[in-house]
């Protein structure tokens, strides 16, 4: 991996555009499709942000995910002091928080543990920008929640466009964190559902396929691990490096988790 200064490769798009990129929020899943917790900061590891989607929801059949099971996204899902993933409010293995999993998403439905790289979609790590945001709000009138591209970073003051150089070549830098960046993130109909009420907007989906191509935030990873914060500024340096696990159960891996 090569690493530039300001004075090298991105710097210069930088300089051109006059800003600062920096952390605008954070944001972790401790279970897989539902609703996310909110970070000041958040260990980066190799694995992405500590405690991700270390629990999912699955049938006999295997996963089950908001694709397919709308309401599993506004189910909140926390991570306590003592790290124990709540459901709720109840502990992640407690009949009450299998019962509203089961209500959400089926009787069959249950909740699983498994720490494999296959639990990401894609990446370990997804990362949004704020021009993308107001990209999507001037062309519509209005805005678009963050939430329902489901990130782990949104990054700020990253005019529109800049990040298509990105995929392949740049990393970023924070601290002594440093995260390569993949490709652009295909959306699903996901992106169609309120992350508040729940309530399923399609319009939100198509005009994301028409305006967008069906693409909105990055794909990326963690290269070196580091705690990275909320207004921590943001490096786009360099990078030839490429991850060494992409894929998931929703691309195409056999799901193989064994029974809990």
């Amino acid at each position: 991996m090569t690493v530039f200064s300001r004075k090298a490769t991105f710097s210069t798009m930088r300089r051109v555009f006059d800003v600062e990129i920096r952390i605008g929020a954070l944001w972790r899943y401790p279970v897989k499709s539902l609703a996310g917790e909110t970070l000041a900061e958040a260990e980066l590891t190799s694995d992405g942000v500590r405690g991700d989607r270390l629990v999912h929801v699955r049938s006999p059949r295997g996963p089950l995910t908001g694709r397919t099971r709308h309401a599993l996204l506004t189910l909140p899902a926390t991570t306590d002091a003592d790290g124990e993933i709540l459901v709720a409010g109840h502990p992640w293995q407690s009949e009450p928080a299998q019962a509203l999993i089961a209500e959400r998403a089926g009787g069959d439905a249950s909740l699983a543990a498994y720490g494999g790289p296959e639990r990401f979609d894609i990446a370990n790590l997804l990362v949004a920008t704020d021009g993308e945001l107001t990209e999507f709000a001037a062309r519509h009138g209005e805005p678009l929640d963050v939430r329902r591209l489901r990130p782990n970073v949104l990054l700020t003051g990253v005019p529109f466009g800049t990040t298509a150089e990105w995929p392949g070549a740049a990393a970023l830098a924070v601290g002594d964190a440093l995260i390569g960046v993949h490709s652009p993130r295909g959306r699903c109909i996901v992106t169609s559902i309120d992350p508040t009420t729940g309530a399923q907007d399609l319009d939100v989906f198509r005009r994301i396929r028409t305006d967008f191509g069906g693409e909105l935030a990055l794909n990326c990873w963690v290269i070196r691990p580091g705690i990275v914060r909320v207004g921590d500024p943001v490096e786009v340096v360099a990078s030839a490096e490429r991850p060494e696990n992409l894929g998931g159960w929703i691309v195409g891996m056999p799901y193989r988790v064994a029974a809990t």
